[in-house]
């Protein structure tokens, strides 16, 4: 069964540029705050933070820029190690942190498909046996055939976000790009991860736009300068907001 659990996960980093700027509060604005004198100085971008989540649950992470949504779901795919705290996930996990990451320019939409099924260790069988799948979902039509560089940003969305569910993955990490799609397939979106949560996965969703998070997730962390503010029902959480963004 899948499930991920993280125990005060702390991740800190060497500030080894000279600043530019004077910082507030200790805060820079890629995020974390910043600790130490000289070259001695460190950024801390995630402290303390604990959370788990079980097959079927949808967590939305909400916080302002710098509050480290990206980082942690960077540290949850393992682009970084953490400084301190354990991370112990069980199931495949498959991520969308930038429309574009991954992607050849030159290539069609439908050569992107095979690259990316490539990329993700699909075999040339089963990404022939989803590849009508993925155009008809992705809404692309004729522009499939057509270069990655002539789509427009929720175009690019669509094929991305058609792609990585494609296969059906346990754990699924997304950032921010689903508002990229028009209303339409950001339905069509929700009820896809509506889908994947309901057959034993998980969804790990950041984002700003709090109409959509409530609309999709059943749990949400709030981040702030990289510690957890609150961790719990998302109907709890945005009682009262009114979905504001």
């Amino acid at each position: 069964m899948v499930s991920i659990r993280v125990e005060n996960l702390s991740l800190i980093y060497r500030l080894r540029q000279k600043l530019t700027f004077r910082p507030r509060d200790n805060r820079i604005p890629a995020g974390g705050r910043i600790g130490g004198k000289g070259r001695t100085r460190f950024v801390t971008a995630l402290d303390g933070v604990s959370f788990a989540l079980e097959a079927g649950d949808r967590l939305g992470l909400v916080g302002s820029n710098g509050a480290g949504k990206t980082t942690l779901l960077k540290v949850l795919y393992g682009i970084y190690e953490p400084t301190s705290g354990t991370v112990d996930i069980d199931g495949r996990v498959d991520a969308l942190f930038n429309i574009n990451l991954g992607f050849r320019r030159e290539a069609t939409g439908r050569r992107n498909i095979e690259l990316r099924g490539l990329i993700n260790g699909w075999s040339p069988e089963q990404i022939e046996g989803r590849m009508a799948d993925i155009i008809e979902f992705s809404e692309l039509g004729d522009f499939i055939d057509l270069p990655f560089k002539s789509y427009s940003q929720g175009m690019a969305a669509r094929l991305a976000f058609s792609i990585a569910t494609a296969m059906e993955p346990e754990i699924l990490l997304m950032d921010e790009w689903i508002g990229a799609g028009d209303p339409a397939f950001q339905e069509k979106a929700r009820a896809r991860m509506g889908e994947l949560a309901e057959k034993a996965g998980i969804i790990v969703l950041a984002s700003h736009n709090h109409g959509l998070l409530s609309k999709t997730c059943n749990k949400v962390l709030e981040l702030g300068n990289g510690r957890s503010n609150y961790f719990g029902s998302s109907d709890d959480f945005f009682e009262g907001r009114n979905g504001a963004t």
